[in-house]
């Protein structure tokens, strides 16, 4: 893989769009599905509503890289409830975040109609599979295993992360042994999950006690979890754990663990990957891109250039 092709590592912009305002997550859900968690986390953000797309036109040189006949393409959009990922605007109906403008910008530039349905993280690859979705988005970690059974058309670099109380002794984790005896709550059905399951045995190996995994459907959850007491620390994305440490009193950023690709999700040997590559790689040289970006304060996950289901990223 090319040098120029990799992400840009330059050091994490602040977010210039947080407001000092702090996040009031006062439901005690026990982690399965976590609703009014979620709903009090998009109640009580500012969640950037800067239009960057609507004034995008069809690409032509994109466009012709479609299948014939393609004219609307069916979306599975993951809510997770905290900006950038994907949340509700205050009607409750409308949906807003990163991925959600970046399929619409993709969406213009091949002059088609994105038909969106939100859906749950866990479920959307294997619906992905069964043909119910063409394209899925919800910051998917592009790794070797996912790629056995779905392509990926990168379009940002994020990946694992760290976040805890103010109060906790942890101040960076570099190895997961240092999460032995402690309960780590996560998102269920992602990479994060997968991490900390596979590597549990770190814990016996140096004699000690297993960290205790704690899954939740929404992360306005994960966060009332941690804040409450039942969680020691929370393994999540990088972008979205630094977006809400800022808003939410009490909390701080620990460290990034491990970088990831992050694409749109299609079914394996979909005929759909060229033309998203090609959308994507037009919104990086127009600067559609880079407004994307700092609208949502995530420039410091810059890609240079879009790529089809590249090789996990490695530490």
């Amino acid at each position: 893989m090319s040098t120029s092709s990799r992400p840009r590592r330059d050091l994490f912009i602040p977010f210039a769009l947080i407001t000092s305002a702090a996040l009031l997550l006062t439901a005690c859900g026990s982690g399965a599905d976590g609703g009014s968690d979620t709903q009090a986390a998009a109640a009580s953000q500012k969640i950037p509503t800067t239009d960057v797309v609507s004034s995008l036109s069809t690409d032509a040189s994109a466009a012709k890289l479609l299948p014939a006949g393609t004219d609307s393409l069916s979306l599975a959009v993951s809510v997770g409830g905290t900006p950038p990922g994907t949340s509700y605007l205050e009607d409750g109906k409308t949906l807003a975040g990163q991925d959600v403008d970046f399929a619409a910008a993709v969406a213009k530039v091949l002059g088609i109609e994105l038909k969106r349905e939100a859906a749950s993280f866990e479920a959307i690859l294997p619906a992905l599979d069964s043909g119910k979705y063409d394209v899925g988005v919800g910051n998917f970690g592009v790794t070797d295993e996912r790629r056995g059974t779905i392509d990926f058309v990168t379009y940002i670099n994020d990946g694992q992360g760290f976040a805890t109380r103010e109060d906790s002794k942890l101040h960076k984790v570099t190895d997961l042994a240092q999460l032995c005896g402690l309960n780590v709550a996560t998102r269920a059905g992602t990479t994060f999950e997968a991490t900390l399951e596979e590597n549990k045995h770190v814990c016996s190996d140096a004699g000690k006690k297993a960290y205790k995994v704690q899954t939740y459907n929404e992360q306005g959850a994960i966060w009332s979890s941690l804040q409450q007491g039942r969680s020691d620390i929370v393994m999540s994305t990088i972008n979205g754990l630094r977006y809400a440490v800022a808003q939410q009193e009490g909390l701080k950023f620990l460290n990034e663990f491990h970088r990831l690709d992050v694409g749109f999700a299609f079914k394996k040997g979909t005929k759909l990957a060229p033309a998203f590559q090609a959308a994507v790689n037009k919104l990086i040289a127009d600067g559609t891109y880079d407004r994307i970006l700092k609208k949502w304060g995530t420039t410091g996950s810059a890609i240079e250039k879009s790529e089809i289901s590249p090789p996990e990223l490695k530490d």
